[in-house]
């Protein structure tokens, strides 16, 4: 019988293994989308105590004695005032409340007044119906609890109907003369682009200013702040060129 020979079938070419994606994976090349954490992290470098006072400094040189823009006579009328400018400009809240501070500057002259008529004073401003039923409740708290007289405790005005913590800041330190800081948008925009107190919400910023910002200042702190914000330090298009405190701002975007 024949002898029979296979050929040697040719072996495949062994594949190499695949690395994991961690060997293989080059460090990817800084891009746009790394700027803004490499921009935040600059914008957020510690200031020291000296530059801190220098900026308010120039703050009260400026501008001594900071007065807030909303209208008011009295504690109560300015506590009212407050719960208004929610979502809403000082501007478009004085204009409602001229007229009707003149016939109701006291709790118990905005309960005569009636929420129906309190409506018809303050219908310009944004939620009105809602703050018109918070005003009359709030009146209404303000005689049973506290004797008509505002409170001056953070958690008594934070109990009012519509009054919140920026509220009871306020007023506490427009009336009372406590050194509070009121974090509105414009101090929460101030605090994290110069990156004096930065913080991912309004109370880490209040807390992070009231932490850097000495005892000599903080009675007018938050109305430089505001105004800055307000006038200066814009969201859309800031005047760098004119600010106090340019050559000392953190912010990575500053234009001069």
């Amino acid at each position: 019988m024949a002898k029979i020979t296979r050929k040697p079938v040719p072996r495949k070419a062994a594949v190499p293994k695949k690395k994991t994606q961690a060997a293989t994976s080059k460090p990817k090349t800084p891009g746009k989308t790394s700027a803004p954490a490499r921009k935040s992290l600059k914008a957020t470098k510690r200031w020291t105590p000296a530059e801190i006072h220098e900026v308010f400094s120039r703050f009260r040189k400026a501008n001594p004695e900071p007065k807030g823009e909303l209208e008011h006579v009295n504690p109560f009328t300015l506590l009212v005032a407050v719960v208004l400018s929610a979502q809403a400009t000082d501007a478009g809240v004085n204009k409602a409340t001229r007229e009707l501070f003149k016939v109701a500057d006291t709790p118990q002259k905005m309960l005569d007044l009636g929420e129906e008529r309190l409506r018809d004073y303050i219908k310009t401003i944004g939620l009105y119906r809602t703050k018109a039923r918070n005003v009359i409740a709030l009146s209404a708290k303000v005689l049973s609890d506290f004797g008509g007289e505002v409170p001056r405790t953070r958690a008594e005005i934070e109990s009012l109907p519509g009054a919140g913590r920026k509220t009871a800041n306020v007023v506490l330190n427009m009336a009372f003369g406590e050194h509070t800081m009121a974090v509105d948008t414009h101090v929460f925009r101030v605090g994290n682009r110069t990156g004096i107190a930065p913080g991912k919400t309004p109370l880490e910023v209040e807390l992070g200013l009231e932490k850097v910002i000495p005892a000599e200042f903080m009675l007018h702190a938050h109305h430089w702040l505001i105004l800055h914000g307000r006038y200066t330090c814009l969201a859309r298009k800031p005047r760098c060129e004119v600010c106090l405190i340019n050559d000392l701002c953190r912010w990575p975007e500053k234009t001069v």
